[in-house]
């Protein structure tokens, strides 16, 4: 064996020991494709939920509703109805939103009040307020735009991606920074903690269980936890079916008062 050929080999022996480098990962492509896996999966879906809300001294509330949702565009607008069934205070209240991620303009929320026959506006400085007193934000049920926040990457494990996201305008949410964990085998986010300026951690939101329904990966489970005064909500999903062609009049301000009852019970 001539001194080339050895050296050839040696340097063929140990590039085989040594670590394979990965590949860059394009954070942007990163993020849109686990908003489209979490809040666009198929042309549209139903889901019956429900809400257990545990408050920091043990107490239980429940809730539960339909989600009715029809996307216009992957990544893009959406249109979103919740109706309540349970308990009797909140029973025929409706949620409606019409999502504007296309034009970055904030999105319109409405809550139908039956007991006041009210439709009350919720305005954009409310989005990351409690969703009918429960730890679930507004923001959260709609889901927040990526294009809201600017994503780095902190760390990759086998399992996850581990990005870092601070808010485009601060002055609009009260939380400095957050830290998403984005599931490589699914491409949902699957824990997302939130931050103060003083990097303390005060939310948590987590994906508890995660199905494959009709291919689609879905959060069949999901938490948020109050890390500062305690307590939590836990949203349980059921019969959750994509692509059932839900008509656009379902979404109209006329369902508020008049719910589509076929596609709800």
């Amino acid at each position: 064996m001539t001194f080339t050929q050895l050296i050839t080999r040696s340097l063929l022996v140990l590039s085989a020991l040594l670590p394979t480098a990965q590949a860059a990962v394009d954070v942007n492509q990163l993020i849109r494709q686990a908003e489209k896996t979490a809040y666009y999966a198929g042309d549209d879906g139903r889901s019956d939920a429900r809400m257990m809300i545990v408050d920091s001294q043990g107490r239980k509330q429940l809730r539960q509703f339909t989600i009715l949702r029809k996307d216009v565009k992957d990544n893009g607008d959406q249109k979103m109805m919740v109706f309540f069934s349970r308990p009797t205070d909140v029973k025929d209240t409706v949620f409606r939103v019409e999502k504007h991620a296309a034009t970055n303009e904030d999105d319109d929320r409405w809550l139908y009040l039956p007991a006041l026959d009210l439709v009350k506006r919720i305005s954009a400085g409310d989005k990351r307020t409690s969703f009918v007193g429960s730890h679930f934000f507004y923001e959260d049920v709609s889901g927040r735009a990526v294009s809201q926040d600017d994503f780095s990457m902190l760390s990759e494990t086998a399992e996850r991606y581990i990005l870092k996201a601070v808010p485009k305008q601060p002055d609009t949410v009260e939380f400095a920074y957050y830290i998403v964990e984005i599931d490589k085998a699914t491409s949902l986010p699957v824990l997302i903690n939130f931050f103060k300026s003083d990097d303390t951690n005060y939310r948590r939101v987590e994906s508890v269980e995660i199905e494959e329904v009709q291919g689609f990966p879905t959060v069949l489970r999901s938490k948020v936890s109050d890390l500062t005064n305690g307590g939590y909500t836990l949203m349980e999903f059921r019969g959750s079916e994509y692509n059932v062609g839900l008509p656009d009049e379902v979404f109209s301000e006329r369902s508020l008062r008049n719910p589509p009852v076929q596609w709800i019970k």
